[in-house]
């Protein structure tokens, strides 16, 4: 890594926020009355929540086009009032295409106090058994960890998404989940979004495609915003760790039970915890079986 890049990983800040720790799919929601959360069901056809009728969602930004400002942003959806909130919403990826037989591994790095840990043995299993994953850094987590970021980084066998600048949801009017605060305007979802898209775009020599908030929750304007600004959102099918929660044994019961054509989300920043004896428990009877493993672009345009 060059030194320039290691002084931008060393620049990044961390901040006070806890890690991620999505509950069981669905089971878990914020508790304000503001908005209900709108849940579309599970691993069906519809791998992505259609936009309501009266805002179409935004289509992603071509490669080419330019990236809208935030005053431009700002300006776009100041006045816009969102009509969803939660880990299912307008313009949210929960599961591959249809027909897709493949499985999609996904685990997140939440940085931040107790979220800068790496687990090791989670990503040595997957190099030993040619396992690709899709792996969502946080900035606070690429500052912590800049050598173990440029070793993933350089290996083909994963691909690299944005999981935010301080990890928050993701949300135009502050909305919270699992006491996590979101972003509480336009301005704030910009600002957590591009943040660690542009200290991506900059260690990476491209941008990134994929984007996941603190927590995986959103509102349908913020969803809106992302793909705005070129990347797609990723949700998920299956919970695999239950936020890093659950035992190995209970990761192993989770992960093999993913039908084909989900997406497992998962922690890589919890070493010594249940998922990476779960899911070293539970892949190779999928391998075996047949089942094929995928990086979301393997098989996302």
């Amino acid at each position: 890594m060059a030194l320039s890049r290691r002084v931008l990983l060393a620049a990044v800040a961390g901040s006070a926020l806890a890690g991620c720790r999505p509950s069981a799919r669905g089971g878990v929601g914020d508790p304000s009355p503001a908005l209900s959360a709108t849940a579309t069901p599970a691993a069906t056809a519809a791998t992505v929540t259609p936009a309501a009728t009266a805002a179409p969602a935004a289509t992603a930004t071509p490669a080419a086009r330019r990236e809208p400002t935030r005053a431009e942003l700002v300006d776009r959806y100041g006045g816009t009032a969102p009509k969803e909130w939660g880990l299912e919403v307008a313009g949210v990826i929960t599961a591959l295409p249809d027909g897709e037989r493949a499985t999609a591994l996904t685990f997140d790095a939440c940085g931040g106090p107790g979220g800068n840990g790496y687990d090791a043995d989670l990503i040595d299993f997957l190099r030993a058994r040619s396992v690709p994953a899709t792996l969502f850094l946080n900035a606070r987590w690429i500052a912590a960890n800049p050598d173990v970021f440029e070793r993933l980084a350089a290996d083909p066998l994963f691909e690299i998404g944005n999981h935010g600048t301080v990890h928050r949801p993701l949300s135009v009017s502050g909305r919270s989940a699992y006491g996590i605060a979101g972003t509480r305007d336009v301005g704030e979802v910009y600002d957590e979004v591009v943040g660690n898209a542009h200290q991506l775009a900059g260690l990476l020599g491209h941008p990134v495609r994929f984007f996941r908030s603190g927590t995986a929750h959103y509102d349908d304007v913020a969803t809106r915003m992302v793909a705005d600004l070129g990347e797609r959102v990723a949700g998920f099918t299956v919970n695999g760790d239950g936020g890093a929660t659950l035992s190995a044994s209970e990761v192993r019961q989770e992960v093999a039970a993913a039908p084909p054509g989900s997406i497992v989300i998962g922690h890589m920043n919890h070493p010594g915890g249940g998922t990476a004896p779960g899911v070293a428990a539970a892949v190779p009877g999928l391998l075996a079986a047949g089942r094929r493993f995928v990086r979301l672009s393997d098989v996302l345009g």
